[in-house]
């Protein structure tokens, strides 16, 4: 006999339960409604509602990789960020809403220029899904955006991202190990480089360290590889009056700080994330 939505809802709460997830009840219904395309209203609404064998199969599936360790946004696929549904892919790093973060303290600096030029030239390092940069141009429509990943899954990932949302006409995708293929100049560079020590990698969650790309976590011995790149770097490719914004780790403030300042930059704003932790830091040259 067919299972019916709180059935399959009710299975997937007491085996989280059961393998200690800290909010079952909560996996359970953002697991149940991405896989059958339900929302929360609608799994109470439509709770009596049999579910397909090959539904069922598929939701089983699921659970057995989420009991495995594998981020629920990793099974399904994708995942929104600042309003945009973004689909994930191993080379690329699960968009968080901590780096909604970076897209608020940069938002005023592309319109600031818009206002003064007609238009705005983003590069995004690192980009990923392509998260904050799509995120700015979707809020930003005479912004313009390149997005650098030295991974070509992320890039296709970033592309097919930009071309869901119409922004492709604004999008431009390079291959490259930070600046190395980039030319031109541009009036906001944004970052959310890797910025976790190489020996606390293996610390950390397995939803972290077994599913997210090593390239996107490992920023060195200190943590801080990427942004000597970056702080040494930008100078050279943004335009004057430009800004240069980075995603940090909460212990990171003060010595990412001291890197832009050697390279002749002043920290023009820090902000902290919904848990009160340092995450952003914008930078302007001195």
């Amino acid at each position: 006999m067919a299972k019916t939505v709180d059935q399959l809802l009710a299975r997937l709460r007491s085996a989280l339960k059961a393998a200690d997830f800290d909010d079952p009840g909560q996996e359970a219904r953002l697991l149940l409604g991405g896989l059958l395309d339900l929302t929360a209203s609608e799994m109470l609404s439509r709770g009596d509602r049999p579910v397909s064998s090959a539904d069922e199969q598929k939701v089983e599936q699921a659970l057995a990789r989420r009991l495995a360790r594998e981020p629920i946004y990793r099974i399904l696929g994708h995942r929104a960020f600042r309003g945009l549904d973004l689909a994930l892919s191993p080379g690329t790093l699960e968009p968080r809403p901590d780096t909604e973060t970076l897209v608020d303290a940069m938002l005023p600096h592309v319109r600031a220029r818009i206002a003064d030029t007609g238009g705005c030239r983003i590069l995004d390092l690192g980009t990923g899904t392509g998260a904050i940069l799509l995120a700015l141009l979707a809020e930003a429509p005479e912004a313009e955006g390149v997005g650098v990943d030295l991974s070509s899954d992320a890039l296709v990932t970033a592309a097919r991202n930009a071309e869901a949302h119409g922004l492709s006409p604004r999008v431009t995708l390079i291959e490259s190990d930070w600046f190395v293929n980039v030319s031109g100049r541009f009036d906001v560079i944004v970052s959310n480089p890797p910025y976790i020590p190489t020996e606390v990698i293996g610390g950390l969650d397995p939803e972290v360290r077994n599913h997210d790309p090593l390239a996107a976590l490992d920023g060195g011995a200190d943590g801080l590889d990427a942004y000597r790149v970056i702080a040494a770097r930008s100078r050279t490719f943004l335009e004057e009056g430009g800004t240069v914004g980075v995603e940090i780790g909460y212990d990171q403030r003060e010595s990412v700080s001291g890197l832009f300042e050697a390279e002749r930059f002043r920290r023009i704003a820090a902000l902290r994330d919904l848990a009160g932790q340092d995450r952003v830091l914008v930078f302007a040259p001195a």
